[in-house]
């Protein structure tokens, strides 16, 4: 897994490092601001983020929004800082983790760990529910479809399915292809 370090401070920064490296992961990139990170996550795609909250030039809570914008990957914020302000912002910025200084190499890894799940969780999701939308509009347009057949032709329910599904084989398209252009012949002035 490739891993973006952003955190101003050079000896945290270099001790991310030789913890993460020691663990296996590969730190493609290291940024000493906000702004910094996003560039540098918007051109190397890491697989995650470490984002320090306070940085010079963008917060790591708005460097966090701006790379989500953009890509989604976990982000773990790491910050001297666990007040109750900043940690609502970091979750309404989309982060996945959020990591109190000083800390181990025992807390490091369970909070990369986690938010990989939950990020891996979170887009399952999004593709079942982008998967779910698209079953939605294709039943609506077939049962668009059915209806101008029964309308227009006197055909039963089940007729009009039976003649889009031989459209559909015939032609080799999928039936909501078939379902969309019938409604748009039929459905012309």
């Amino acid at each position: 897994m490739r891993i973006l370090i952003a955190e101003d401070e050079t000896i945290i920064r270099l001790d991310l490092r030789a913890m993460l490296e020691k663990a296996g992961f590969d730190v493609c990139a290291e940024a000493k601001d906000g702004e910094e990170a996003v560039t540098l996550a918007r051109t190397l795609e890491p697989d995650l983020a470490l984002l320090d909250v306070k940085m010079p030039k963008l917060d790591g809570i708005d460097a966090a929004r701006r790379i989500l914008e953009e890509r989604p990957i976990p982000i773990v914020m790491v910050t001297a800082y666990g007040e109750q302000e900043l940690v609502s912002r970091a979750v309404e910025a989309g982060v996945f983790g959020y990591l109190v200084k000083p800390f181990r190499e025992t807390d490091l890894l369970p909070a990369i760990a986690t938010a990989r799940a939950r990020h891996d969780e979170l887009a399952a999701v999004r593709e079942e529910a982008d998967s779910l939308s698209e079953a939605l509009a294709a039943r609506k347009a077939i049962e668009r479809a059915k209806g101008l057949l029964m309308e227009r032709e006197g055909l039963t329910e089940q007729d009009a399915f039976a003649r889009l599904r031989k459209a559909s084989q015939i032609s080799g398209r999928p039936l909501k292809v078939v379902a969309e252009a019938l409604i748009g012949t039929l459905d012309a002035p």
